[in-house]
């Protein structure tokens, strides 16, 4: 399955933005998806996950209750919504997938798309 992000951009904090996740190429509906980020100089993070039929998610604490997972399976979609935007979400977004497991470490991803920067001002 291919995969790309899109929607970044720059926003004030305290403002709100929606990231889109697209696949194409397997039915999207048997992937188990998750939302990254990596701000610069520093690792990778865990954001959101959202099971392959929509029925449970997971939130890292650092965005629980401003961020939202969701998916359209007939539309090969997954969005996040970000609400309450701070500077420190300001990172590279980056949606992954993989057929095995609901919130698994990021190595167990196997298919990654491109990143979308978001910036968030002060």
């Amino acid at each position: 399955v291919q995969l790309q992000a899109f929607g970044g951009g720059l926003v004030q904090a305290g403002g709100c933005l929606k990231l889109s996740c697209a696949a194409s190429g397997r039915p999207f509906s048997s992937y188990h998806v998750g939302w990254f980020r990596q701000a610069p100089g520093n690792e990778r993070e865990f954001v959101a996950a959202i099971s392959s039929t929509g029925s449970r998610t997971y939130y890292a604490d650092s965005v629980k209750g401003r961020f939202t997972i969701s998916r359209d399976n007939a539309k090969n979609a997954v969005a996040l919504q970000m609400n309450s935007l701070k500077p420190e979400d300001t990172a590279v977004y980056s949606c992954a997938a993989n057929g095995r497991m609901f919130n698994p470490p990021a190595s167990y991803y196997g298919y990654w798309g491109q990143g979308t920067l978001v910036t968030v001002s002060s």
